[in-house]
């Protein structure tokens, strides 16, 4: 079975939404624990940064390697300059610079909660970019079940600290990480339908995760951190969300539109909440289950619509050609 065969058959599709979503939820419990080994604290915003920077290289240099095992060219392909360049820029540079520092400034539960709105930001961008895959009124349900989901889990902490104290600087620098993460997602699409998806995310990866380490570097310096095991282990760890998470989502993407899969993105702070709670011990309820819940049916609702798309063109070309 080829990589298309997989990706666009049910199971390969939520198989590859659900691994990376998985992935992806596993970076907030181990950014804390790599700041803790590290020393990082919320005021080191050029240390977050060249941390952000070596990841995300090490990142790259990991599906290259990827693509050297399945002998695939690393050398440059004629006109990619400008997707790779634009992509490294939304995607790693200006989303990363925007995340970071939010989630310094903020709970890893709203962190995890803002995240989800890539979602909206996603179709929203597609639905202007695509006429093919605007948004329509079981799509938009899906959505707001999606949406009530992300609500109930921010429920706990906003009776906790209120909810005039539960949004401030650190939840708008998120906002605006999940802003260039929706754009980049519209870019990815764009791109990886021209050129091959392990080429576009090692290179965009590389550099801009050099442009990190330049940013990072200049002000810090270029090795401020005492490299424990612990820390060694946990660097490699997030590069590898960011590979193979970036890879696998960008193949789902490819060969399917942007509307149906950008749903999947809700299961993210889901998973990122759960996992806090298992490597971090913090504490999931109700909430969490019943968030998890509106979640996926948010999912079947969008990706049952999208079925029904594809439908219909074939029962059209299929009337046409009697």
């Amino acid at each position: 079975m080829n990589a298309k065969s997989f990706f666009t058959h049910p199971l390969g599709i939520v198989a590859g939404s659900v691994g990376a979503t998985l992935l992806w939820g596993s970076a907030y419990p181990t950014l804390k624990r790599s700041y803790e080994e590290l020393g990082i604290d919320g005021t080191d915003w050029f240390e977050q940064l060249l941390f952000a920077g070596y990841r995300f290289t090490l990142a790259g240099l990991l599906i290259f390697l990827f693509m050297v095992v399945i002998k695939e060219p690393l050398k440059y392909r004629a006109g990619s300059t400008r997707a790779v360049l634009s992509l490294a820029l939304v995607q790693t540079v200006l989303q990363y610079m925007f995340f970071y520092t939010g989630l310094s400034h903020s709970s890893g539960v709203f962190g995890a909660v803002i995240s989800g709105t890539i979602t909206f930001f996603s179709i929203i961008f597609v639905h202007f970019a695509d006429r093919n895959d605007r948004i329509n009124r079981r799509k938009a349900g899906g959505l707001l079940l999606g949406l009530a989901g992300l609500l109930l889990l921010a429920i706990p902490k906003g009776i906790e600290l209120g909810w005039h104290n539960a949004f401030g600087q650190g939840e708008l620098l998120l906002l605006g990480a999940a802003l260039f993460a929706g754009y980049g997602n519209l870019l990815s699409k764009q791109s990886v339908s021209k050129f091959p998806v392990a080429y576009v995310n090692g290179y965009q990866m590389v550099i801009g995760g050099l442009a990190l380490i330049v940013i990072g570097g200049v002000v810090e310096g270029f090795a401020p951190f005492h490299w424990t095991t612990p820390a060694i282990i946990l660097l490699f760890y997030s590069a590898l969300i960011s590979s193979a998470g970036f890879v696998v989502w960008n193949y789902v993407m490819k060969y399917n539109s942007v509307g149906s899969t950008a749903s999947f993105l809700f299961l993210t702070p889901v998973f990122g909440v759960i996992m806090s709670a298992i490597f971090l011990r913090e504490e999931v309820g109700f909430a969490v289950i019943a968030s998890l819940t509106a979640v996926c049916c948010g999912i079947v609702l969008v990706n049952r619509k999208a079925k029904a798309d594809k439908a219909k063109p074939a029962a059209s070309k299929s009337v046409a050609a009697r």
